[in-house]
C-alpha cells in the first residue's frame, strides 16, 4: 500500500497470519499489557481532542461572520473577546492533544524497542544451539536478514502500526459522529465514497499482493549474494572476477525488480484514485452545505467545520490501507523469525555426563556411518581404536572423509549408525558442551574476532593470566611477533583481522589452543599457512604439547606427519590402510602411492 510521501513498502503476505499474530501478542506483547492500555487511553485521548477542533474552529467563523453581518447592519460589530476566548480554547486543546500524542508514542516505543531487544538476546543465542546441518541449508545472507532486515521490519512496523490503526479508527468513529451533529444529510453524502474507495482498495490490492510475494525472499539471495563477493573480494579481484561476479548478483536483482515493480506500479495507483473520489464527495458535499446555508439550515461556520471534517475523513480510510500493508510485512517478518526461534536445536543428553575432568583420552570408532544427507554418505563403515596419548594421523585425497570424522568427534553432527567412544563411553552420553572443553582445536581456516590480541589468545580460557597467555604465545612462537605491535597484546585486531597475515593468525590461533591446555588435540592442516621455517617451529612446540595427549593430526604434506603413533589413511569414507609410516610404505598400497606422488621430487629433503 502506499507510503506517506507514496513510496511502497516490500510486503510479504504470512502463510499463516492468525497463528503468527497469536504468538506475537500472547507470547511476547502480552507481557506490556500496562503500557499499551496506556497507549490506547493517550491515544483515544488525542484523537478526540483534535477532532473536537475543526468544530470549535467553525464556532469562531460562524461569529466572525454573523458579527460582519451585524455591523452592516448596525449592530456591535464583531466581538473579538468571544473569538479570543474560542481560539485560546481551541490552542489549550490542541496542546493537550499533542501532549497526549507524545506520551503514547514514548511508551509504544518503548514497548516496541524492549521487544526487539529481547528477540535479538534470543536470535543470537538461538543461533548458538542450532545444529550444524542448519547452516548447511542456509547462506550467511539468509540468517543475516532475519537478524537484521526482518526484526527491523517487525520494529518499525510494529511501532507505527498499532498506534495508527487506534488512532484512525478513533478518528473515522469521531469525524463520524461530529459530521452527524452537524449535518445528516451531508454526511450521507460523504459516505456514498466509502463502498466505493474500499472497492477499488480490494482489488488494487488483491492484484498487487500476489507480485509482492516473491520480493522478501529474494532480498535474502540479494543479501547472500553481497555477503559472498565482498566476503571474498581479494578472490575475486585476483582472479579477475569482477565482472562475473557483477553479472550474477545483476541476475540476482533482476529477479527482485522484476517481482516488485507490478507491485509498486499497481499500489501507487490507490493514492490519486482514492484523492479523485474524495474530491468527488468534497464537491457534492460544498453544493449541498451551500443549498442548506441559503435556506438557513445551517450556519457558515459549520459549513467550514463540516468540509475539514470531510477532507479529513478520507485519510483514515487511507492510512488504514496503508497499515494493512505494514502489518501483513511485519507478520511475513515476524513469521520468519519464530520459524528461526522454533528451529530444531542440537539435541540434549538428558543426564549427561558433565565432568570431563578426569578424561584419559582414549577412543574408539566402532562402524560409524554418516553422511550430510539421507542420499549423500560420506562415511561408510569406520573402524579405529585410540589409545590415551597416542598421536594419530589421518591422510586420504580430498573429500576422503577425514575432517567429516573430527566434526563427529566434536559431536558438531552425530552419527547416523555406529558409535563413537571415548572413555569407552558413547559420546552421546556427554553434555555436548562439557565434551567440547576436552578438545582443542586447530583448523585450516583460522578465525580471529575484532579485539586485542590477548582477548583472541585466551578466548578458549577466560581465567588466563597475563603470565599464562605470553608463555601460550612463547610456545607458539608468536610471542615476538606481538611484542613488534604497537601496543603488544592490547593490541586491535580488525574486524577481518586483514592487519595480520595468514600465518600470524594461524601462529594466533595455535596458541589459544596451547593456552587451554585441552585433553585431547585435533590439528586440521594447522601449519598450511606457516612458512618452511616457522612450521619447523610450530612443529617442535606441538611434539612438545602432544605428550601426554591424545592427537588428531590431519595432513595432506605427509612429511609432516611421519612421526605419528598410528597412521590412518582414508579414501571414500572408509580407512582403507592403518599403521606406522615405514610399515605403510613397505606394504606399497595407497599410502605408498600417496606418499611417492607427493615426494618423488624431493626424496633427499625426505631423507
Amino acid at each position: 500500500m502506499p507510503g506517506p510521501m507514496g513510496k511502497q513498502k516490500v510486503v510479504v503476505k504470512p502463510k499463516n497470519f492468525k497463528k503468527t499474530a497469536k504468538k506475537l501478542f500472547k507470547e511476547y506483547l502480552s507481557q506490556y499489557k500496562g503500557r499499551l492500555l496506556i497507549v490506547l487511553l493517550f491515544t483515544i485521548a488525542s484523537t478526540v481532542f483534535t477532532i473536537v477542533g475543526p468544530k470549535i474552529l467553525g464556532n469562531a467563523t460562524t461569529e466572525i461572520f454573523n458579527g460582519l453581518v451585524s455591523k452592516f447592519t448596525g449592530g456591535a460589530g464583531i466581538d473579538f473577546s468571544v473569538i479570543g476566548q474560542i481560539l485560546l480554547t481551541l490552542l489549550v486543546l490542541y496542546i493537550i492533544s499533542t501532549l497526549f500524542s507524545v506520551i503514547q508514542g514514548f511508551t509504544m516505543t518503548s514497548v516496541v524497542q524492549n521487544l526487539t531487544y529481547k528477540l535479538r538476546n534470543e536470535l543470537a543465542q538461538k543461533i548458538n544451539k542450532l545444529p550444524m546441518n542448519y547452516f548447511d541449508k542456509k547462506t550467511n545472507g539468509e540468517v543475516l536478514s532475519i537478524i537484521t532486515n526482518d526484526i527491523d521490519t517487525l520494529s518499525m512496523n510494529l511501532d507505527q502500526s498499532v498506534t495508527q490503526v487506534l488512532s484512525s479508527l478513533c478518528t473515522i468513529i469521531g469525524i463520524l459522529i461530529m459530521m452527524f451533529t452537524i449535518s445528516w444529510e451531508m454526511t450521507l453524502i460523504s459516505l456514498i465514497i466509502l463502498p466505493v474507495s474500499g472497492i477499488l482498495v480490494g482489488i488494487i490490492a488483491k492484484k498487487s499482493q500476489k507480485f509482492f510475494k516473491k520480493q522478501q525472499d529474494y532480498l535474502g539471495h540479494v543479501n547472500g549474494k553481497v555477503e559472498e563477493i565482498y566476503g571474498g573480494l581479494n578472490i575475486v579481484k585476483a582472479f579477475n572476477g569482477e565482472e562475473k561476479a557483477i553479472q550474477k548478483f545483476k541476475k540476482q536483482n533482476d529477479e527482485l525488480y522484476k517481482a516488485g515493480w507490478k507491485a509498486q506500479f499497481l499500489s501507487g495507483l490507490m493514492h490519486p484514485l482514492m484523492n479523485f473520489i474524495a474530491n468527488i464527495g468534497y464537491v457534492g458535499v460544498a453544493v449541498a452545505g451551500g443549498y442548506f446555508a441559503i435556506n438557513g439550515r445551517i450556519t457558515v461556520g459549520n459549513i467550514q467545520s463540516f468540509i475539514q471534517y470531510n477532507r479529513q475523513f478520507t485519510q483514515p480510510i487511507g492510512q488504514i490501507a496503508q497499515v494493512s500493508s505494514m502489518i501483513q510485512s511485519m507478520m511475513a517478518a515476524a513469521e520468519r523469525i519464530f520459524e528461526f526461534l522454533e528451529e530444531a536445536e542440537e539435541v540434549k543428553t538428558l543426564n549427561g555426563i558433565t565432568d570431563t575432568s578426569n578424561v584419559k583420552g582414549s577412543i574408539e570408532f566402532k562402524h560409524v556411518k554418516f553422511g550430510y544427507s539421507s542420499e549423500k554418505i560420506v562415511i561408510n563403515d569406520f573402524n579405529a581404536k585410540v589409545k590415551p596419548g597416542q598421536k594419530i594421523a589421518i591422510v586420504g585425497p580430498t573429500g576422503a572423509g577425514k575432517t567429516t570424522m573430527v566434526k563427529l568427534l566434536m559431536r558438531f553432527y552425530d552419527v547416523l549408525d555406529g558409535e563413537i567412544l571415548v572413555d569407552g563411553k558413547n559420546i552421546k552420553e556427554f553434555d555436548r558442551g562439557e565434551l567440547r572443553k576436552t578438545f582443542g582445536m586447530v583448523l585450516q581456516d583460522t578465525w580471529l574476532f575484532s579485539g586485542t590480541v590477548q582477548e583472541n589468545i585466551k578466548y578458549g580460557r577466560e581465567d588466563a593470566t597475563d603470565d599464562e597467555i605470553i608463555k601460550a604465545a612463547q610456545a607458539a612462537h608468536v610471542h615476538h611477533f606481538i611484542k613488534t605491535l604497537p601496543n603488544g597484546y592490547k593490541s586491535i585486531l580488525n574486524e577481518e583481522t586483514s592487519n595480520v597475515s595468514a600465518g600470524q593468525k594461524q601462529l594466533l590461533t595455535i596458541a589459544r589452543v596451547i593456552l587451554a591446555d585441552p585433553k585431547i588435540l585435533i590439528l586440521d592442516e594447522a601449519t598450511s599457512s606457516i612458512d618452511t621455517r616457522t612450521e619447523l617451529q610450530i612443529q617442535s612446540a606441538m611434539d612438545n604439547l602432544m605428550k601426554g595427549r591424545t592427537s588428531f593430526i590431519i595432513a595432506h604434506r605427509l612429511s609432516t606427519i611421519k612421526n605419528a603413533d598410528l597412521i590412518l589413511v582414508m579414501n571414500h569414507g572408509d580407512i582403507v590402510e592403518q599403521g606406522h609410516h615405514e610399515e605403510l610404505l613397505a606394504k606399497n598400497g595407497f599410502y605408498a602411492e600417496l606418499y611417492n606422488s607427493q615426494f618423488e621430487d624431493c626424496n633427499d629433503e625426505i631423507e
